[in-house]
């Protein structure tokens, strides 16, 4: 009688012993989380475009790889803000031949200008700007200059308008529409104030033009499993091609699935207008409202701090985390919540502002919205929800693997006759590993409930192909405590 691989034929004495892993494991191995994050590189970064890099923690290296104040470099610096931990791969992408960059003007007027700072804000970042007694303004602009110059973490560079001396014109390092969604303003922190006699007036940055092309782009992404996606671009067609992509790495073929991170920046009626076009159940678009930082930033931080968590747990809620680093918008033009139930409505995360100024996840929604048949569809509202699925299906794929790799299949009648030694699996013996898989490792984590309904229900059958073995199964996975409703019926 065959043992494991020792041969029925041995005669030479004395001692064999096989070891046989496949028993091995008692619940799911930590499944290995990688980002991958999209963004555009500068002509003066060392990178091939196109070309995966694993990323560490120095920044000078992203800066080196990538252009300082690049897209990539500023999205690598708040990605790993808000998580130092997960494996990351960037894909840079070269600035667009045929495109535009982004402008945007400080026009600068002076009258008896006394000594004192001018506090820039450019892209979220603070560029302080000294002012003397009596400065001119076209003395203060050159002064914005050089300050703008000097830092070159920010991406874009300034210089004085043609035939102007006091209007400074802001030029985004990359070309593209995202561009558009940088901002030049002052005074954002309380206390600031101008130098008496010094008067600034800002323009929005337009004049971005230009998309990458995402199918090259999808392309060069390796058949991989990247767990999280980052990507910077939310125009129709980039959402389109990336999408096609995580559909099919979803799908039962590949089983590689990856959730996309993205922002969009817009008014309340803009950002509804946004989502409403969309219904994508792989993607989660923040709503940025008129906040300073720009919105590649925001993906990469949510990004990060969702990888983070969802990798600890999948199902757990994602609300109150703090998205490091970010700025919000002034309270005057916060949303309201009324306006951000409405945005949940349209497939638009939200944020709150916590006391003390800073960005907290306020629901991680996707940007799922409706079914094939456009009816309202809640199955995928929130990404815990694909997140929670993906581990499940993880673990039954390495259960399987893992312990019935090189198994014969046979029908449940062997069972009584079955030399226990035998590689041997019939659908009741796969039942059981899945159920206990289900009452080992996915109940004690609190990724499904109703197991009584789960065993009831779970069903593992030969196929009429009779080396196939099929399985239908029905777990409840854990839902979130979003909201406590509560009545207080009160007597006198």
């Amino acid at each position: 009688m065959a043992l494991g691989t020792i041969p029925n034929d041995i005669r030479v004495p004395l001692v064999y012993i096989d070891i046989d892993n496949s028993q091995a494991l008692s619940g799911t191995p930590a499944q290995a989380q990688k980002i991958l994050v999209i963004g555009q590189q500068l002509s003066s970064g060392s990178a091939t475009p196109l070309n995966l890099e694993r990323i560490t923690t120095s920044e000078s290296r992203w800066d080196e790889l990538y252009g300082k104040g690049s897209m990539m470099a500023l999205m690598l610096k708040k990605l790993r803000k808000a998580n130092f931990s997960t494996d990351v791969y960037a894909l840079g992408v070269a600035d667009l031949v045929a495109g535009a960059q982004a402008k945007a003007e400080l026009t600068i007027t002076a009258a008896n200008a006394k000594a004192g700072v001018i506090a820039l804000l450019v892209a979220g970042q603070s560029v302080q700007v000294a002012v003397k007694d009596s400065d001119a303004d076209s003395a203060i602009a050159t002064a914005v200059i050089a300050a703008v110059t000097t830092q070159t973490n920010l991406p874009v560079t300034a210089a004085l308008k043609a035939a102007s001396t006091n209007i400074v014109e802001f030029t985004c390092k990359h070309k593209g529409v995202t561009g558009n969604d940088l901002e030049l303003r002052y005074n954002y922190y309380d206390g600031e104030v101008l130098p008496t006699g010094v008067a600034l007036a800002t323009t929005a940055f337009t004049g971005g033009a230009g998309t990458p092309d995402m199918a090259a782009i999808v392309a060069a992404i390796p058949d991989e499993w990247y767990n999280h996606v980052v990507n910077p671009y939310n125009d129709t067609q980039s959402m389109n091609d990336l999408r096609d992509e995580l559909v099919e790495r979803w799908g039962p073929l590949k089983m590689i699935e990856g959730i996309a991170y993205t922002a969009f920046r817009g008014t309340f009626a803009e950002s509804g207008s946004y989502g409403q076009a969309r219904n994508d159940f792989l993607f989660t678009c923040m709503g940025t409202n008129a906040a300073p930082n720009p919105t590649w930033e925001w993906a990469a931080s949510y990004a990060g701090v969702a990888s983070y968590n969802l990798a600890i747990d999948p199902a757990r809620p994602l609300q109150t985390l703090i998205l490091p680093s970010l700025l919000p918008p002034k309270k005057e033009v916060a949303w309201d919540l009324t306006e951000r139930n409405l945005l949940l409505k349209d497939g638009i995360a939200t944020y709150t502002i916590t006391p003390g100024g800073q960005v907290a996840i306020e629901r991680e929604i996707s940007m799922y919205r409706e079914n094939i048949y456009g009816d309202p569809d809640p199955s995928y509202l929130d990404i815990t929800t694909p997140a929670t699925l993906g581990y499940l299906r993880y673990s039954m794929r390495t259960m399987v693997t893992n312990k019935y790799a090189r198994y014969k299949l046979a029908d449940d009648d062997v069972l009584p006759q079955l030399d226990p030694s035998q590689p041997v699996v019939t659908p009741k013996l796969m039942r059981l590993s899945i159920l206990d898989l289900a009452t080992n490792d996915w109940i004690p984590k609190g990724l499904i409930e109703n197991y009584a309904l789960f065993a009831e229900t779970l069903e593992v059958y030969r196929d009429e192909d009779q080396n196939r073995l099929n399985c239908v199964a029905h777990p409840d996975i854990v839902n979130q405590l979003r909201i406590f409703a509560a009545l207080f019926q009160f007597k006198l």
